[in-house]
């Protein structure tokens, strides 16, 4: 890599993409991007920063730099083909953070479900105690120019994550998803299976997922999790609106107690896969406790604020496995409200795919509401519709509108839980305008 390049960035927007930016400026490399004008919740950091943004076009490729494409723009987007036209090096956004995570002891955290939350949470961690470069899914990426550690999130769309050969792999589940993509849960779990191939010291697998449990690698396996056959688990779990508490014992020996100020099992699982790699790294497990404790979590991830008398909490939760762990925490956190949970399905492929699964979830929230399906840019419309889906749920009560979010209102001392990977955060704030409003009145 060349001090003196420009890197352009294709998309630069993007989660994964604007954490890389964020990297390449740390490390003293000159960086620069386009996208589309739409606002984005990850362009903020990349606005601090200073980086240089532009509106696509293909005249801002010019002679001299290296493109960095991302992996949602095809080669036919008219920058790449100018860039192609000039001769220019263009790279994947995967295959750039491969060569990257090399030059470190580098780490990739993947799975269908946490990628995010457990990358955030394991960067925090190391960064607490060793020089640590990471690059995490909501956007967030920081570059230490003489970092021990490198921790990425791998993610396993299209097998985007076999381009990573890293030190270590943290792998939280496997799950069916991606219908648009993997054809069944087979076809996902062979995917899980060829990354786990490419890993060089050991894989740090949760056990507690049955088709984790016949992972098969050239490199020792660690597993942690509840269950008791864990080389790393979780005992005499106390959870309370505070955080949760719980023994570590390490292959049958006590280790030690650990408190995390997160909600629900998931979240004890990922802290489990952090400690088990420190300890695997001869950490020291005070400095790891400490980390744990003073961890705020990601963006998107269960992030709250209160409105009047109203909490209202933003997740990235897309699949009813997210569904099922975000409405665990809310349960957890506040066991004396009403959680309402207001759900914007991501893809029409994904949406009919799980469409029992998507309801038998949503109905542990205490009423659930739905938006219409956000259409992504990869698929076109499907045969299902949200009406459908408002059909598989026993406490569902209607569709909104950004235009009318009052049926909200009739509820009381609530908890309104905000989910979805698509716009889902424009009902959140038509809501806290009519919310605001209606205070007001009274």
């Amino acid at each position: 890599m060349n001090q003196e390049t420009l890197y352009h960035f294709v998309g630069i927007k993007g989660s994964g993409m604007s954490a890389l930016a964020l990297i390449l400026q740390d490390k003293g490399f000159k960086v620069q991007g386009s996208d589309v004008k739409k606002y984005f919740f990850t362009q903020k950091n990349l606005e601090e920063a200073n980086i240089p943004m532009f509106v696509f076009d293909k005249d801002n490729i010019k002679e001299g730099m290296t493109i960095i494409a991302g992996n949602a723009f095809p080669d036919s987007h008219e920058e790449i083909v100018r860039a192609k036209e000039l001769g220019l090096t263009v790279k994947r956004y995967h295959d750039f953070l491969g060569e990257l995570s090399n030059q470190h002891t580098s780490i990739a955290v993947t799975g269908s479900h946490g990628k995010t939350s457990t990358t955030g949470l394991l960067a925090h961690v190391l960064s607490g105690i060793k020089d640590t470069s990471y690059l995490i899914g909501d956007g967030t990426g920081s570059g230490v120019k003489d970092a021990k550690y490198f921790v990425l999130e791998a993610c396993e769309y299209r097998r985007h994550f076999l381009a990573y050969a890293t030190d270590y792999a943290i792998i939280t589940n496997i799950d069916f998803d991606h219908p648009d993509y993997f054809e069944s849960i087979e076809d996902v779990q062979d995917a899980f299976l060829e990354f786990s191939q490419q890993i060089k010291q050991a894989i740090f697998a949760c056990g507690d997922d049955m088709r984790l449990q016949r992972l098969n690698a050239s490199v020792p396996i660690v597993y942690y999790g509840f269950d008791e056959y864990n080389d790393f688990q979780a005992k005499n779990i106390e959870r309370s609106t505070h955080g949760s508490d719980f023994d570590v014992y390490v292959r049958g020996d006590f280790y030690g107690r650990f408190t995390i100020p997160s909600f629900g099992k998931h979240n004890i699982q990922n802290a489990l896969s952090v400690i088990a790699l420190a300890h695997y790294e001869g950490l020291d497990q005070d400095k790891v406790k400490e980390q744990l404790m003073s961890f705020e979590g990601v963006k998107r991830r269960f992030t709250e604020k209160n409105v009047m008398d109203t909490v209202i909490i933003d997740d990235y939760a897309h699949h009813p496995t997210e569904i099922r762990a975000t409405l665990d925490a809310a349960h957890q956190k506040y066991p004396d409200k009403e959680i309402v949970a207001v759900f914007q399905p991501h893809t029409f492929s994904r949406t009919i795919a799980l469409l029992d699964e998507f309801g038998e979830a949503l109905d542990l929230a205490d009423a659930v509401y739905l938006c219409d399906i956000f259409t992504s840019a990869r698929e076109q419309e499907g045969k299902v519709t949200i009406k459908d889906l408002l059909d598989k749920t026993e406490k569902g009560k209607e569709i909104l509108t950004e235009e009318d979010m009052s049926p909200l209102l009739k509820h009381k001392n609530q908890v309104v839980i905000f989910m979805g990977a698509g716009d889902v955060e424009k009902f959140e704030h038509a809501f806290e305008r009519i919310l605001s409003q209606s205070q007001a009145i009274n």
